[in-house]
């Protein structure tokens, strides 16, 4: 098969399946912003926030050094094993430790202890499958990866939509039935973590074949050797958590106590608009990361490294575009409720520094080849500075705004940082004329669709034409080459 064509089909298959969990949160925006106040719902991406950042401490890199030592190592079992009793090890003692000091972690987070205890088992189930998921898509099994990640995410939203609507429904209808006795008022942000914890159970039971079916031995050289190169990634991990969901913390901290819930959820649902962002650059990065291992040492490789890039500007210029021109339909359909839409004005931003990210992603292949992760995560440590002294400084007189900026400013500099050094360490031959092209007129037209037309669509949508038509007329030769060639 066409080697990108093969690409861009697993791309399609690990994309579908990845960008469904965080699809789930998308598809539960109209359901949770319709039940809950814009302060509850701040203070449910409060919790999220946490989530995100305790995840990244308990994969600390392992999964990226899977990758890294699987595809390049003769004794494939012994790293498989060795990762499985790692993760599960770590994992089992976070479990322990923070149920014992539940009241300590609930005071230095803010979260409600009694949402702690689901935030603890959640987080533990999730950890367990880490090395499961990056052992199918290192086996290159795509579609088991895809049916478990989309059963989790049906579980999910099945269970939520239950709990929110079916339930409290069924128990008014009939208070002294089975769903009356079983309904609890008020208790919509616990249903939500069950219906979570319950997904991510089944998703556990559905990956212990891999526990299961290896045979146990901990190589501690192997293990030491992961670990070094496991740790810089920790540290670049943590600080894109800091980058992507701290702003949510800082700003339920520095605003005022009587407003900051409440515009939390705000700038919590709107951020959820560029989301089509995030998810496709999620998507093409968990198809061209095993790519980029697996493809390290053929011939000329940058060559190919570069065309992927440019495949991904082009598909990302679009969807900025499309997104901001339509950006009042999807809040229509997705944030139906009027009050949330106070914070519109931060989306065609988000998105763009999403497109950044996606962008310093496919950049970042030269410090993983190169065995270079330490100025990877050096460069994301100088994103996550940028994102606290902006939000620090300016969150108290701009409010969510500057949480926008940061973000933006953040990805922009860690984007340009990483051109640099691998223009150092890793030359590839980027088509740089071609990608600024696409990314100045795509930006062009979305600030004049969003901010001067005022997201008119007799205005917008002819714009969008026009940049559909001037790539459709510069890409359409390779893009024929890529699909049509067997």
């Amino acid at each position: 098969m066409n080697l990108f064509k093969k690409l861009f089909k697993q791309t399609a298959i690990y994309g579908l399946a990845t960008v469904l969990p965080r699809m789930l949160s998308f598809l539960l925006l109209p359901f949770h912003t319709d039940i809950l106040e814009t302060a509850d719902y701040g203070q449910l991406s409060v919790i999220y926030a946490w989530f995100a950042i305790f995840n990244v401490f308990l994969a600390y890199g392992m999964e990226t050094a899977f990758f890294r030592f699987y595809n390049g190592s003769d004794k494939r079992e012994r790293v498989i094993a060795t990762s499985l009793l790692s993760i599960a090890g770590t994992t089992l003692l976070f479990m322990v430790f923070a149920l014992l000091l539940q009241k300590g972690i609930a005071q230095a987070s803010g979260i409600n202890p009694y949402y702690l205890k689901f935030a603890i088992l959640i987080l533990t189930l999730d950890a367990l499958v880490i090395i499961p998921f990056a052992w199918l898509r290192a086996t290159e099994k795509p579609m088991r990866y895809a049916v478990v990640k989309i059963l989790n995410v049906v579980v999910n939203l099945g269970l939520n939509v239950f709990f929110l609507y079916f339930l409290p429904k069924a128990a008014t209808s009939n208070p002294g039935g089975l769903w009356g006795s079983i309904y609890k008022p008020d208790f919509e942000i616990s249903y939500i973590f069950i219906a979570n914890l319950i997904a991510s159970a089944l998703t556990l039971l559905l990956m212990l074949k891999l526990y299961v079916k290896t045979k146990y031995v901990f190589d501690k050289i192997i293990w030491k050797k992961m670990v070094k190169y496991a740790l810089p990634v920790l540290v670049a991990g943590v600080a894109f958590t800091i980058n992507e969901v701290f702003d949510r913390i800082l700003l339920e901290k520095l605003l005022p106590a009587d407003v900051a819930d409440s515009q939390v959820g705000m700038y919590s649902a709107c951020y959820k608009l560029a989301l089509f962002m995030t998810l496709f650059a999620t998507a093409f990065r968990m198809g061209i990361e095993p790519f980029f291992f697996s493809h390290s040492n053929t011939a000329n490789p940058q060559r190919e490294y570069a065309q992927i890039t440019n495949y991904f500007v082009v598909l990302g210029s679009i969807i900025l575009l499309g997104v901001v021109v339509f950006a009042d339909v999807l809040k229509e359909l997705f944030v139906r409720d009027p009050k949330y839409w106070e914070a519109m004005d931060i989306v065609p931003i988000i998105i763009l520094a999403s497109f950044f990210l996606g962008i310093y992603h496919n950049l970042s292949v030269w410090y993983k080849i190169t065995d270079r992760t330490k100025i990877g995560a050096y460069i994301s440590m100088i994103g996550a500075i940028i994102t606290i002294i902006i939000n620090f400084v300016f969150i108290p007189y701009f409010g969510y705004m500057a949480s926008a900026v940061a973000t933006l400013s953040a990805y922009g500099s860690m984007m340009l940082l990483s051109l640099f050094f691998g223009r150092m360490y890793y030359p590839i031959p980027y088509n740089f004329r071609k990608i600024s092209f696409y990314l100045a007129i795509s930006i062009l037209f979305s600030f004049l669709s969003f901010y001067v037309f005022n997201r008119n669509l007799f205005f917008g949508i002819p714009l969008l034409l026009l940049f559909l038509g001037m790539v459709y007329k510069l890409e359409n030769d390779n893009l024929r080459k890529i699909f049509l060639k067997k």
